[in-house]
């Protein structure tokens, strides 16, 4: 018969089975999938970083993103 140990079961060979116990499972109440408010917040700041960084390249090169390339 096996005994209870704390951090897994000890069958009658002595050996320890450490995937006896189940693991505690975590729920997140907040889930960022979908229109959530972090979602829209990391989508706005992208995009000003975006914009940031293009009118910084135009500036600095004298071009715009299509008059780079050509």
């Amino acid at each position: 018969m096996a005994t209870k140990m704390k951090g897994g079961i000890v069958d009658e060979q002595g050996k320890m089975n450490n995937f006896a116990i189940e693991p505690n499972i975590v729920v997140e109440e907040n889930t960022r999938v979908g229109f959530t408010e972090y979602a829209e917040k990391f989508n706005g700041r992208a995009a000003m970083i975006g914009f940031a960084s293009l009118l910084l390249l135009e500036v600095f090169t004298g071009h715009g993103v299509i008059g780079i390339f050509q």
